[in-house]
C-alpha cells in the first residue's frame, strides 16, 4: 500500500465552499485576520486548502466530516520558531506542531487527519512560508548521479480514487470503508484509510524494532492497522493471524488497490538528469530542505 516511511520523510472551522482543483498552495485566499496592537493592525492571510478526501471517509462527528476544504493561516515567523526548536525536532514532533498551530479550527486534530488530507495542508504551508520553488537533492534513477534539481510545488495536485483497472474490485461502504475479495485466498477484507496517527503509530513500532535489533515488519503492521475485518470478523487477533498467513499474491494485491483509492496528493514531477539527461517521473522527496531551504 502506498504508506510512505515518513521518519524518511517528514513526520509528518466551518469553510468556505469548494474552489478550483488546482494543488493546494493555489486555492482562494480568505479574509484575512486582523491583530491589533498600539494602534496598528497585523494581517495574518489565511487561505482555503482543498482536501483530496472531499471530507467523504471522516465519520460523521469529524469536523471535517464532508468538507472538501481546510482554512488555514499562512506561516510566520512564530511558526519559524517551532521549525527551529531543538526540543521539538529532538521529539520528531515540530512539523507536526507548526501544522497544528496553523489550522483555524483548533477543534481538528490534525493527527486525525487521513495521511493525504494531511499532506495537503504540508504542501500549503511550505508554499505560504517559502514559496513553491523547491531545491533539493535527487538521485537519478537511471545512472545513480546526485543532482540538485528545483521542483515546482504548484504543479502537484490532487489525486483521488482512480477509475481504472480496479474499479470493479473494490466497493465502499457508508461508513467510509472498503472492501475487497483478495484474489489468491478469496478472503473478503474491509480496510479503511490510515490517518496521521497511524502514521506516528508506525513510525514508533519501526523505531523500537530497530533500537531492538529486530526485523523489519513495516508491510504486515500497516496491514494489521488499516484491515478492519476478514469474512466479517472483527476481532483483531483473527485479522491479525491472517496477516501474519496472509498469501505475498493477496498483499501486493492489497498494497496497489490501497494505492489506486487513497485520496492524496500526487507527488510525482518530471527529472531530467544532469550527468545522463535521462527524463525520468520520480516522486517529490520531502527531505531537511522542505521544511529548512538553505
Amino acid at each position: 500500500m502506498t504508506v510512505r516511511n515518513n521518519e524518511e520523510r517528514l513526520n509528518t472551522p466551518e469553510v468556505e465552499p469548494p474552489v478550483s482543483a488546482a494543488a493546494p498552495q493555489q486555492q482562494q485566499v480568505a479574509q484575512p485576520k486582523q491583530e491589533e496592537s498600539n494602534g496598528l493592525q497585523f494581517v495574518t492571510p489565511t487561505e482555503f486548502v482543498e482536501l483530496p478526501s472531499r471530507g467523504k471517509y471522516y465519520p460523521d462527528t469529524h469536523p471535517l466530516y464532508n468538507k472538501e476544504v481546510i482554512e488555514i493561516r499562512y506561516m510566520t515567523a512564530k511558526d519559524e520558531d517551532i521549525l527551529s526548536s531543538q526540543t521539538l525536532l529532538r521529539k520528531g514532533i515540530a512539523v507536526e506542531r507548526l501544522l497544528q498551530n496553523i489550522v483555524l479550527d483548533q477543534s481538528i486534530r490534525v493527527n486525525t487527519l487521513l495521511i493525504g488530507d494531511k499532506n495537503a495542508i504540508l504542501l500549503a504551508a511550505r508554499c505560504s512560508g517559502y514559496g513553491a520553488d523547491y531545491k533539493t537533492q535527487v538521485d537519478c534513477p537511471k545512472c545513480g548521479t546526485t543532482n540538485t534539481h528545483t521542483f515546482d510545488l504548484n504543479e502537484l495536485s490532487s489525486t483521488n480514487m482512480t477509475e481504472g483497472r480496479r474499479e470493479l474490485s473494490v466497493t465502499e461502504t457508508a461508513n467510509g470503508t472498503f472492501i475487497t475479495i483478495l484474489p489468491k485466498s478469496g478472503v473478503n477484507a474491509e480496510f479503511r484509510l490510515l490517518t496521521g496517527e497511524d502514521e506516528v503509530k508506525l513510525t514508533k513500532t519501526a523505531q523500537r524494532r530497530r533500537k531492538n535489533d529486530l526485523p523489519d515488519t513495516a508491510i504486515t503492521e500497516q496491514l494489521k492497522i488499516a484491515i478492519v475485518s476478514v469474512n466479517n470478523e472483527t476481532d483483531k487477533r483473527i485479522i491479525e493471524q491472517f496477516v501474519d498467513n496472509m498469501p505475498a499474491f493477496d498483499s501486493r494485491y492489497f498494497r496497489a488497490l490501497y494505492a489506486d483509492i487513497m485520496p492524496t496528493i500526487d507527488l510525482i514531477q518530471s527529472f531530467v538528469c544532469n550527468e545522463c539527461g535521462s527524463d525520468e517521473e520520480v516522486e517529490v522527496p520531502f527531505t531537511a530542505d522542505f521544511f529548512w531551504p538553505g
